[in-house]
């Protein structure tokens, strides 16, 4: 088994293995805001998701494949108010056992790349909870600008 993967967009045929990275991490359960209970989209469901990703020039999904398997993957969805629409925002998931292999940093350059490629995106945004230090670290590395911290015990 090789430890070579691949970024690309996804396409439709991804969405049952985009579903399963996601339920897989969610149900670590300190890694998503819903909890397993809480998520329960279907497969055609996925499917509408990625097609209607795939159809807005201004979002996209992109997957890391390793061995033929969607091991993690990024997702930009912008606003829809016309005058937001120049912004959006990503999330990103990785399968546990794929996880500290330059994965997710691949995913995040995919993506900006992207986004600094498409003249409708001016801005690009991403949440995360700073109680997820490897997350936090990650991002706050790359000099990203930072505009807020709200921590759990802020009113």
């Amino acid at each position: 088994m090789s430890n070579a993967y691949m970024i690309r967009t996804g396409v439709l045929e991804d969405a049952e293995a985009v579903l399963d990275v996601q339920n897989s991490v969610i149900s670590e359960g300190e890694y998503f805001i819903a909890v397993s209970g809480e998520f329960n989209k279907t497969p055609e469901q996925q499917r509408d998701w990625i097609r209607r990703l795939l159809e807005n020039e201004r979002e996209t999904i992109i997957v890391a494949e390793m061995n033929d398997e969607v091991v993690g993957w990024i997702a930009f969805q912008s606003e829809n108010r016309k005058r937001m629409s120049h912004k959006g925002s990503f999330g990103v998931m990785i399968r546990k056992n794929f996880r500290g292999m330059g994965i997710g940093k691949e995913l995040i350059e995919a993506l900006l790349d992207w986004a600094e490629a498409n003249p409708l995106i001016e801005k690009v945004s991403l949440g995360v909870f700073q109680q997820i230090i490897g997350q936090y670290h990650c991002i706050k590395g790359w000099g990203l600008l930072k505009k807020a911290v709200k921590s759990k015990n802020s009113s």
